[in-house]
């Protein structure tokens, strides 16, 4: 076999082998997110069902047929929607954020305008995004 060819075949390894990784950090990054309420859950379980289609198509499909996790990864996979609720809950928290940023660190003025220019442009591109069709 040609170095080259191992070569390629050991990347792959490692390469399949690191995104498994990032796939079960993102995981147990949405797990959290169901306990906790200031945490995300969605956006982690996206991020470990495109880590583990590079990685393990297993769990890419468990993620994607789980009864309450795989309806919103689907939704943005083929719409780039997003539920009215999640985003409900997603600007919530941004509100949330934010006022709890301006209660507790004092921000000198152009810094706390740069936050709460950036939390607000995050909020209205959450906003801008489609509701899921059903079919």
């Amino acid at each position: 076999m040609a170095d080259g060819q191992q070569d390629r075949g050991h990347t792959g390894r490692w390469t399949r082998r690191l995104y498994g990784a990032l796939g079960i950090l993102m995981l147990v990054l949405g797990i959290i997110g169901i306990l906790l309420p200031v945490m995300p859950t969605t956006i982690f379980l996206i991020l470990a069902a495109a880590c583990f289609g590079r990685a393990s198509p297993r769990w890419e499909a468990y993620l994607l047929q789980h009864p309450q996790f795989g309806p919103p990864i689907v939704a943005w996979r083929e719409q780039g929607a997003i539920s009215a609720r999640g985003k409900a809950f997603a600007v919530l928290g941004i509100a949330i954020g934010l006022a709890v940023f301006w209660y507790t660190v004092d921000p000198v003025w152009w810094l706390g305008a740069l936050v709460s220019i950036g939390m607000a442009g995050c909020a209205i591109w959450l906003l801008a995004r489609p509701t899921p069709r059903t079919s």
